[in-house]
């Protein structure tokens, strides 16, 4: 069934390329994003949110337009984006497609993070080497063969919010490592080729702890991987997000994505690194605007063209929409653009702010559109239902849970480094 915004006429830019000072670059990458995104991911998001199944479809066609190697260094053959440019992208297919948009940010970081953000951190020239040429492995896997790359986070624990170091260990032998342990909540378990994941180089007799976090490539195909469990969540169903357990599981020392206490310093000094989540959340903030206006217009696709713009109610609804959407934008813009090592405390506080504001946002107008457009945006052959749901698990997840993201910014706000009472 073809959603009911794949040729919807409200689909401008969400960040107008003069408004926001856009590079020539930056808007015609927007450009290639939002075309893609209506004229592929909008046809089959039903489809995928309805099966719980992965759009795997999508992935190949994002092969093909160069869009799985967007964060890879132009000299390596990628498009070489960096990340308020991946940021702004990924909004785009967002509003299209969440459940593809989230899936594809967990493979693109697996290239953002090896390339552009340890670009921007110390090493060794003897590290430099090495890691430059596992990551063009890397690199050449996705480029030559549309290798997708997955990134398992959460552990059900306090490790995925960085509190405590991961319980998936890594046992260095000979040529390698051992790794052991259990991911949930792992997007396109069963479907990446490669799984990047993060856990705790421990050697026998050593304590665990977060400075050895160790980013590893796990080839899904690797003896001792397997996934388990079902799939049927309220939204984002087309992540396919099952569990992932790794039983003793040889992982050769190339697999590595950082070098040894990398991620770490990446981790530390780059924290906007776990932003990468929202992108989705602003374009489905933008999809439910976009909806809500076509839909008061009578110009929704697969209804009948009835107006309804006329009504004061509706008139307020659609501006307090507008205005929430706008601040929203504003914020998350201005945060993606502070993205850098070392950032201010006060561009940390407002990185936490966006991504709570981006969060919370997108399923508040998601809410309001359904109350101002009536029943009838329920249906499931409407777009609207489904990004509700899928906006309703934003606030959730790991790293930077809006939870989290208000805890810090009290007690940040409130205490300087060092400071206790």
């Amino acid at each position: 069934m073809q959603d009911s915004l794949a040729s919807s006429a409200h689909d401008a830019p969400i960040f107008a390329p003069d408004a926001f000072r856009l590079t020539p670059f930056q808007a015609e990458l927007l450009d290639k994003a939002r075309g893609f995104g209506r004229r592929v991911l909008a046809l089959r998001a039903t489809k995928y949110d309805r099966e719980a199944s992965f759009p795997i479809e999508n992935f190949r066609d994002m092969h093909r337009e160069g869009l799985l190697a967007i964060c890879i260094p132009r000299e390596e053959g990628g498009l070489g984006a960096d990340f308020a440019t991946y940021c702004l992208a990924a909004a785009e297919l967002g509003r299209y497609c969440g459940a593809t948009a989230l899936s594809w940010n967990m493979h693109v970081c697996s290239t953002l993070w090896s390339g552009a953000l340890a670009d921007d951190l110390p090493m060794s020239e003897a590290e430099r080497s090495a890691h430059n040429a596992r990551r063009r492995m890397h690199y050449r896997r996705i480029l030559d063969h549309g290798a997708i790359y997955a990134q398992p986070f959460s552990e059900g624990g306090a490790a995925a919010a960085g509190a405590v170091a991961f319980g998936t260990e890594a046992r260095p032998v000979e040529g390698g490592f051992r790794v052991g342990g259990k991911k949930i909540f792992a997007s396109l378990s069963g479907a990446a080729d490669y799984y990047g994941v993060l856990c705790t180089e421990r050697a026998q007799g050593d304590t665990a702890s977060r400075r050895n976090t160790l980013y590893l490539a796990i080839p899904a195909a690797a003896e001792g991987v397997s996934v388990v469990g079902d799939w049927d969540p309220l939204g984002m169903r087309g992540t396919v997000s099952r569990t992932l357990l790794l039983e003793d599981v040889f992982v050769p020392e190339q697999e590595m994505l950082m070098p040894h206490g990398v991620y770490f310093q990446a981790a530390t000094r780059w924290p906007h690194m776990f932003l990468t989540l929202s992108p989705t959340y602003m374009g489905l903030a933008q999809a439910a605007y976009d909806f809500t206006v076509a839909y008061l217009r009578g110009e929704m696709p697969g209804t009948p063209p009835v107006k309804r713009r006329m009504y004061p109610t509706k008139q307020i609804a659609v501006a307090e929409m507008h205005i929430a959407l706008e601040q929203t934008k504003a914020l998350w813009f201005q945060a993606i653009s502070e993205a850098r090592p070392d950032p201010s405390k006060e561009q940390v506080l407002r990185a936490y702010a966006a991504q709570a504001t981006v969060m919370e946002n997108a399923n508040a107008i998601a809410a309001k559109a359904l109350r101002t457009c009536g029943g009838q945006a329920m249906l499931k052959p409407l777009a609207l239902e489904r990004i509700y749901r899928d906006s309703r698990c934003g606030s959730l997840m790991l790293p930077w849970t809006a939870e989290i993201c208000i805890d810090r910014i009290g007690r940040e706000a409130l205490y300087q480094p060092g400071e206790k009472d």
